[in-house]
């Protein structure tokens, strides 16, 4: 699980056109109280600090803010949660911007080494359709990253302008053209909603209708090899990240001052007493293992014995084994008349406050 800490409310996020008015105690008291919410959950793998702040308009201070903020959220995670989780940053495919915000987001900074990122999350839809490694410009973010010392992964894909769409990407995105520079992708997204990127129609009765996009990700899954992808590859965690100078900047007007703003007042000691009233979320016993909600297949009928396959803490859901759930039965009857609750729209700050559930490695998907 990798959460924004950021959401499209007022004063919950960063301004991008005026970083320096959106970076205050409020702001980052509210950021914390996330941290708190999930530090305890062992399948927290990390924090974005920011997603798509950057672009065309926003290239002067804010790359320096969200070091900032970055800086924060690992500072307060050092004093308070009981282990170290990452926090990384969520980028737009902005090419001509792309490589300096890496490196400068990347960079070490000798008297802020905590506003360095941990992991790099883009968010590219360069793969429509039945594409291919070098079309979809694959090949120049590999080139592109191949000096990386921090894990790089797309935070977004699943590009819809073919719709079903069919994913040809998954094994190209898991095979060895990428693996090697790349740490495999998040799909957008779960829920379907009026931009049409669901793999699933979860609807506002409780009811969930499967799409046939889920079932052909579920396909390029099950054809990915699942040892090789799950050998170690040291090539990065060998490396150096570089020293942070305006010499890695190579776009005119991004900034390359790498002068991180100072904590608004108060933030100190949020940070080394903690935030009141913390929320806390926490596990809770598994009392049942069938789904009571109502699932209906591409054709509409309902898929009778869902059940959840809780696999010991050691084992992971993979494609073609250890699936996270089963089914039994035929279909038994029409889905009821539904509408989808979801209204999420992919437009800037409308996404601040995604909340993805997914490995980095290896998304999982309920065989069915």
């Amino acid at each position: 699980m990798i959460l924004d800490v950021n959401s499209p409310l007022p004063n919950q996020s960063l301004n991008r056109g005026a970083p320096w008015e959106s970076y205050t105690s409020t702001y980052l008291n509210r950021t914390f109280a996330v941290v708190e919410a999930f530090k305890n959950f062992p399948n927290t793998l990390g924090f974005f600090s920011g997603n798509e702040v950057i672009n065309q308009q926003s290239v002067v201070q804010v790359p320096s803010y969200i070091r900032a903020v970055t800086r924060d959220i690992k500072d307060y995670i050092a004093k308070n949660a009981p282990r170290t989780i990452p926090v990384g940053y969520s980028a737009a495919d902005v090419r001509e911007l792309l490589g300096d915000t890496w490196s400068y987001l990347g960079c070490n900074i000798a008297n802020s080494t905590s506003s360095k990122i941990d992991f790099f999350g883009l968010n590219s839809y360069s793969w429509c359709g039945n594409s291919s490694f070098t079309t979809s410009s694959y090949n120049q973010l590999v080139a592109q990253f191949s000096g990386t010392t921090i894990p790089v992964f797309f935070s977004e894909y699943g590009c819809n302008t073919l719709s079903p769409r069919i994913f040809t990407e998954v094994p190209v995105i898991y095979g060895p053209q990428m693996t090697g520079v790349m740490s495999g992708g998040i799909v957008y997204e779960w829920d379907q909603a009026v931009n049409n990127y669901g793999l699933v129609n979860v609807n506002d009765n409780g009811t969930a209708d499967i799409l046939q996009d889920y079932l052909n990700l579920q396909g390029q899954y099950d054809t990915l090899n699942i040892t090789a992808l799950m050998s170690s590859n040291a090539t990065a965690t060998m490396l150096q990240p570089p020293t942070c100078s305006q010499s890695l900047i190579t776009t005119s007007g991004f900034d390359d001052g790498f002068n991180i703003p100072a904590r608004p007042a108060g933030v100190d000691a949020m940070i080394n007493n903690g935030i009141s009233n913390k929320p806390q979320g926490k596990l809770v016993a598994l009392s049942s293992t069938t789904v009571s909600q109502a699932v209906y297949n591409v054709s509409g009928q309902q898929i009778s014995g869902l059940k959840l396959n809780v696999l010991p803490e050691d084992e992971s859901n993979t494609p073609g084994s250890n699936d996270s759930g089963t089914s039994s039965g035929t279909a038994t009857s029409s889905s009821p008349s539904a509408t989808s609750s979801s209204a999420a729209v992919k437009n800037g700050n409308a996404e601040a406050g995604k909340l993805v559930v997914a490995a980095l490695a290896l998304s999982f998907l309920v065989e069915l």
